[in-house]
């Protein structure tokens, strides 16, 4: 099988993002739907819908459990924020199903599980997201990914593209196999995903592999151990949902997405310092690393 291609500025010049013209209005830059957080990660949401927005995203919807909306609303004062039931475990309540999937039906792009608890409400949302014939794309991280096993042929008849953003467990959980396999082959373990789901998947680490579903591969060579940090991989699905809600592709949004957080690690472990930025810090430097 061919080696990947590095991830680099002229592969993404060969796939621009959306060009928006100075007398574009919201509207033209998309809506995107965030399913993200929990009375315990609460702000996995906040650092995901920052990041959509500093992405270029036009209009953003978070939808989050009750317990923490209304202090979400309050630091994010842009999105809308709509409270979801939570079970006495914190995990989302088969009660908000229903809305939910109501909402997802009125997007340009969905991302769905940052900083959420697995379980089975999660599992019959994503069945049923899966089942609307939807084809936006749609970017499933943490959370998420753990209750999507069951779900891969639905995942890979879908259209509109999906992307898949594992760590190493995470990984380990989609191909049910031992996460130092995944650690010892990432490539290899994200082929073996991207093909298996019918998805676009990215494997986060010292390098960075995006792997699509007819597997073509790309490499991208680190933006510093700092990136490694709490929040970070909520930044990088908050980037993939603002690229794609303004109509990139799935693919392409996963590269822009891990091109653009990984030079902002790299800016920051240049001004900051080699460990020790906060996540946080990512989302400011993304409209200017787009230009």
């Amino acid at each position: 099988m061919s080696e990947p291609q590095t991830l680099d500025i002229d592969i993404l010049r060969a796939r621009p993002l959306p060009h928006h013209p100075e007398d574009g209005d919201k509207e033209e830059r998309g809506r995107s739907l965030f399913i993200a957080g929990s009375r315990e990660v609460a702000g996995a949401a906040l650092l995901a819908g920052t990041a959509a927005l500093r992405a270029g995203a036009g209009k953003l919807q978070i939808a989050t459990a009750r317990s923490i909306a209304t202090g979400l609303s309050l630091a994010m004062p842009e999105a809308r924020v709509i409270a979801f039931e939570e079970d006495e475990a914190g995990c989302l309540a088969a009660a908000s199903v229903e809305r939910l999937v109501d909402l997802c039906g009125h997007v340009d792009a969905l991302v769905i599980g940052p900083g959420m608890e697995t379980g089975d409400a999660l599992a019959a949302l994503l069945e049923a997201v899966l089942d609307s014939g939807a084809s936006y794309p749609l970017i499933l991280d943490a959370g998420a990914l753990h209750v999507l096993p069951p779900l891969a042929a639905k995942l890979r008849a879908r259209k509109g593209g999906t992307v898949l953003l594992p760590h190493n467990g995470e990984m380990a959980a989609l191909l049910e196999c031992d996460s130092n396999d995944v650690a010892a082959d990432p490539l290899a373990a994200a082929r073996r995903a991207a093909g298996h789901y019918g998805a676009v998947t990215v494997v986060k680490g010292q390098w960075s592999h995006v792997v699509a579903p007819d597997g073509e591969a790309f490499r991208y060579l680190g933006g510093g151990v700092g990136l490694a940090t709490s929040g970070s991989g909520d930044v990088l699905a908050g980037i993939a949902g603002g690229v794609a809600a303004r109509g990139a592709d799935a693919l392409t949004a996963a590269l822009w997405s891990v091109y653009l957080h990984g030079e902002a690690g790299r800016i920051l472990t240049r001004d900051v310092g080699r460990v020790g930025f906060l996540a946080r810090e990512l989302p400011d430097l993304i409209p200017k690393l787009m230009e």
